[in-house]
């Protein structure tokens, strides 16, 4: 997969904000059930990592391979996690913004400038003083350091839904992730939703039953 104008857009960027290039990706704003997962990456300048893409343009099984490679080769790397009862009681939007501050807090390296996926920056404090950045709309697929972070938040996320499906078996977590495929919603209105299922979110399934 060529992947050259991912890490060329990160070239330019750097030229004038600084080395130190953060990419914020999330995965999990859409499902169900199961909390809102982001990761934030920081790759060395010079990096190529061969089949980079968006999370969504790559097979579960490249994900894993690629996620290890980021892990490895990234200068730094933070996961942030809002579960369940946190997108209930504050919404989904700003419990991924708060995914998101989680994820670059955990970086062991502070950026010089975070770039996020979508079209909302949440904005970021490090020390006291607001870390600058913008947003980028389909920036997974733009910008290596954001591809790298959907990549991570995607990963992660699958294994702890893949997990959870050991707690609540008679959903499928570990095929559908918590997304509301066909299965999943009969399973809801047969059995009703589990202590991981956001119920803000299947107000329109239970009233149509």
């Amino acid at each position: 997969m060529n992947n050259t104008s991912l890490f060329e857009f990160d070239t330019q960027i750097r030229a004038t904000k600084g080395a130190l290039l953060c990419g914020v990706d999330e995965a999990g704003r859409g499902p169900l059930a199961g909390p809102v997962v982001a990761a934030a990456v920081i790759l060395p300048e010079s990096i190529q990592i061969d089949d980079l893409n968006d999370s969504k343009k790559v097979s579960e099984k490249q994900r894993v391979v690629l996620d290890t490679r980021i892990r490895t080769q990234a200068l730094s790397f933070g996961i942030g996690v809002a579960d369940v009862q946190t997108i209930e009681r504050i919404n989904i939007l700003q419990a991924t913004f708060l995914a998101m501050r989680r994820a670059v807090d955990n970086l062991s390296v502070q950026p010089e400038y975070v770039l996020v996926d979508g079209r909302d920056f949440p904005g970021f404090e490090c020390n006291g003083s607001s870390l600058p950045g913008r947003s980028l709309v389909k920036g997974d697929a733009r910008s290596a350091v954001v591809a790298a972070a959907s990549i991570l938040a995607k990963v992660f996320r699958d294994k702890l839904m893949t997990q959870y499906a050991a707690q609540y078996p008679e959903y499928g977590f570990e095929k559908h992730k918590g997304y509301g495929t066909k299965f999943h919603r009969e399973q809801i209105l047969r059995i009703g939703p589990s202590a991981l299922h956001r119920k803000t979110f299947l107000r329109k399934i239970l009233r149509e039953s």
